[in-house]
């Protein structure tokens, strides 16, 4: 058999290499002479960067950066060997880098997002993938955009700091000082986000409170945002407040459609493209995906669920495996698997999470069996 091992990483215990490798280990054990394709995937979140790096040749660039409260950190991103960049925005800009006690949305700045693009392009990178998911900021793009030479100005002529507090002092954009370099490149961001700029599905009401931000801040930089949209609209024409993912990544999703003329695409399906997937599938008679946790969530827009359109296409049966496995029977019809299987079954959360390598090599041994054992018994 053809096998391809395509998972998402099992969030807070497995990357999605290690949980790939853990599959094949149980495989291999029921069918030593399987061919296996371990394809390690991600949505343009973390961990992005190294699944395609798994899957690809190329290689990590460290870059130092400042992080969202303006500490200078390092930061890695990934050049194919076709030349294009892979970025994640969380490796400058992630919510993970700052601890809760001090996360400020008012004061975090995509600065260093930025810092990671004009790298690329130091790099000569003119196509660049960037992964906007797992954001501490809230100010539009606005850091990023600063440090790609646009300055913001007030009513009295002053230039702005990209950050979630200056957004409603923006009065005047100047382009003039923007690194050329970005006309001349394609940016192609990969967001599963489709929230609005602002109001109240926008980047400030919904996902405000996860990144600090207090009912009378979230109300600030939603105004903020507002005004900022308004600016926006001047500079490029667009009314771009309305446009879907604008308000991913606390409105990054907006500064790079202003300023990157990026495409926002479903990340998965960007990371498929990527890897060669369709062209994979080809002669294949099985792939195995999975998840941390396999529910009515799993259908949007999620890694397993996208594995499974592509394989659908192609006639290629999937089977998910996942740390745990909601009754699914109500949404079959929007999921895309022949079965699914959990890797727990009576234990604790917390042995479950210690012990996934193992539960997963095991539940893929047990996939593997049952298909063994289908190949020999006809059930009528």
């Amino acid at each position: 058999m053809k096998i391809i091992l395509a998972p998402d990483s099992f969030k807070g215990s497995l990357s999605s290499k290690e949980a790939a490798t853990a599959m094949a280990r149980g495989i291999v054990r029921v069918m030593p002479n399987a061919e296996l394709i371990t394809l390690p995937m991600a949505d343009g979140g973390e961990g992005t960067v190294s699944a395609i790096l798994s899957a690809c040749k190329g290689k990590l660039i460290s870059v130092p950066v400042l992080n969202p409260m303006g500490k200078s950190i390092d930061a890695v991103y990934g050049i194919l060997n076709d030349g294009s960049a892979i970025i994640e925005m969380s490796q400058a800009s992630g919510i993970t880098l700052i601890p809760p006690s001090e996360r400020n949305p008012m004061q975090a700045s995509t600065f260093g997002t930025g810092e990671m693009i004009l790298s690329a392009l130091q790099q000569g990178c003119r196509k660049i993938y960037l992964g906007i998911g797992g954001s501490a900021t809230n100010d539009g793009g606005m850091g990023m955009a600063e440090a790609i030479g646009v300055r913001f100005y007030d009513s009295k002529n002053n230039i702005l700091k990209g950050c979630g507090s200056s957004l409603n002092e923006i009065n005047r954009i100047d382009v003039s000082s923007m690194d050329v370099r970005i006309q001349e490149t394609e940016f192609i961001v990969m967001c599963d986000v489709r929230n609005p700029l602002c109001g109240p599905e926008g980047a400030s009401v919904v996902f405000g409170p996860q990144k600090g931000a207090s009912q009378e801040q979230i109300q600030l930089l939603d105004a903020g945002l507002r005004n900022y949209a308004k600016k926006l609209e001047q500079y490029t024409g667009i009314n771009i407040a309305h446009e879907p993912g604008a308000g991913a990544a606390g409105g990054l999703g907006a500064g790079l459609m202003a300023f990157c003329n990026s495409k926002l695409l479903e990340g998965c399906q960007v990371v498929l493209d990527i890897c060669g997937f369709d062209q994979l599938l080809k002669d294949t008679d099985l792939v195995i995906t999975g998840e941390g946790h396999i529910d009515r969530s799993t259908s949007f827009g999620k890694v397993p669920n996208g594995v499974a359109i592509r394989a659908a296409k192609q006639k290629v049966p999937v089977v998910a495996i996942g740390g745990g496995v909601w009754p699914v029977s109500t949404v079959n019809e929007e999921l895309h698997f022949v079965a699914e299987s959990a890797i727990t079954d009576i234990m604790s959360l917390e042995y479950a999470i210690e012990n996934a390598n193992l539960l997963l090599e095991l539940a893929a041994e047990r996939v593997m069996r049952l298909i063994n054992l289908g190949s020999h018994v006809n059930i009528t």
